[in-house]
């Protein structure tokens, strides 16, 4: 029973333990449950919130694949006009090989080069496991053995974990235009 607690998130706790049921924890929560990661250091601890989250995921996981499909709608429209204005005539190939890569290296940079240096610094990882993290998060495999936020030992700023959902939201979008292009 400890166990189940100590891995799941409880909004009521009891005398010997609080309730780890913030504002952050529950936006990270509900962004690994509707994005299919599934890190496997947050679940439901009760019977009612497991329920909950059943029907949670049955409406939450196609309305988020309905948000990134028209995410995605959004950004392919600027990078159509952004191909119209490059393919104009006169414009050389030099143009579009430019756009594209520039398009594909801030990318990278934002959601790929980025992270894991601010991850490297909050968590104490190095470069290569928060590259690792950033990796098995955007790809939605989320093994679980990094998760940020999780070190009891560390104090994070409250909004440190919804910036994290945010940032994987944002890259999920943008790696499914990077597979669209």
């Amino acid at each position: 029973l400890m166990e189940a607690w100590e891995k799941g998130v409880n909004p009521e706790g009891n005398s010997t333990n609080p309730s780890n049921w913030d504002f952050s924890n529950s936006f990270f929560f509900a962004g690994t449950v509707v994005t299919t990661i599934g890190y496997g250091n947050l679940s439901p601890s009760t019977v009612a919130g497991q329920i909950f989250c059943v029907f949670y995921a049955l409406f939450g996981v196609p309305l988020n694949l309905a948000f990134l499909n028209q995410l995605g709608k959004g950004l392919n429209a600027h990078l159509i006009t952004l191909e119209r204005w490059v393919q104009k005539p006169g414009r050389a190939q030099v143009v579009q090989t430019l756009a594209v890569g520039t398009f594909l290296t801030a990318g990278t940079l934002l959601f790929l080069v980025f992270p894991p240096l601010v991850f490297s610094y909050v968590e104490g990882w190095s470069y290569g496991e928060g590259f690792y993290f950033t990796f098995i998060t955007l790809s939605t495999i989320g093994f679980g053995d990094y998760v940020v936020g999780t070190n009891p030992n560390k104090h994070y700023i409250p909004v440190y974990r919804s910036l994290t959902a945010i940032w994987i939201v944002f890259g999920l979008a943008w790696l499914a235009l990077v597979f669209n292009v």
